[in-house]
């Protein structure tokens, strides 16, 4: 299996997790200790697969194009992913340690959050557009703005999921659940995508590859 189906099936796990953690009925069926377990698991998968990331866009971090881009969208989401990873196991902590403790969804850290949304606005940025619109006609077109989408869905579930210290109670616990939910959603779109095809735009070498398949055609359709 490729470098990159493996790092697609690191983040296909990992978002499995913030995806059907946030669910109160999966709260409720499994308890708030293997709920805060499956959090901290898929942190750890997330950092698993943001590393693979980085170690694939190392090569190329200053080959022209897309390069520097991948490289530093890599680097910066594996570090929001190293936050999450300290927020996560202060939840599991905290879950098997005090019985009162009853929230059904870790609250993302808002470092890993910014984080998340600065490397999705740099793999963006550095896609094909047509203005605001992803450009369409590629393998994986639509990957950066799904993905950009996921960081925006954590970022407002980490503005939802502030505990207010005078009341001691979160902003909207349902927001902060379901924007974690939909965000995992994106990621987990994006991973499969790449397992099922072996083609991500996040990697360099794969999109050097997809640029010489696009100039082949069009010079073959020109002959023709």
């Amino acid at each position: 299996m490729s470098r990159e189906r493996w790092m697609a099936l690191f983040f296909a796990l990992g978002s499995t997790g913030f995806l059907i953690g946030p669910f109160p009925g999966y709260a409720q069926l499994v308890g708030a200790g293997a709920d805060a377990l499956t959090f901290f698991i898929g942190s750890i998968l997330f950092t698993a697969g943001g590393a693979l990331q980085t170690f694939i866009a190392f090569p190329e971090r200053h080959s022209p194009h897309d390069g520097p881009a991948a490289w530093w969208a890599a680097t910066i989401q594996s570090a929001g992913t190293l936050f999450f990873n300290v927020t996560t196991y202060q939840a599991l902590h905290t879950s098997l340690s005090d019985a009162r403790y009853d929230r059904l969804v870790w609250r993302p850290n808002a470092l890993g959050s910014i984080c998340f949304l600065v490397s999705g606005a740099i793999a963006y940025r550095a896609s094909a557009r047509r203005g605001w619109l992803p450009a369409r006609g590629r393998a994986g077109w639509w990957e950066p703005s799904i993905n950009l989408l996921g960081c925006i869905f954590f970022g407002i579930s980490a503005v939802a999921g502030y505990l207010v210290p005078s009341t001691g109670s979160l902003i909207n616990l349902a927001a902060a659940n379901w924007n974690t939910a939909l965000g995992a959603a994106c990621f987990l779109a994006c991973a499969l995508a790449t397992l099922l095809t072996g083609r991500t735009l996040k990697s360099p070498r794969l999109r050097r590859l997809h640029q010489l398949e696009n100039d082949v055609k069009h010079d073959v359709e020109r002959i023709v």
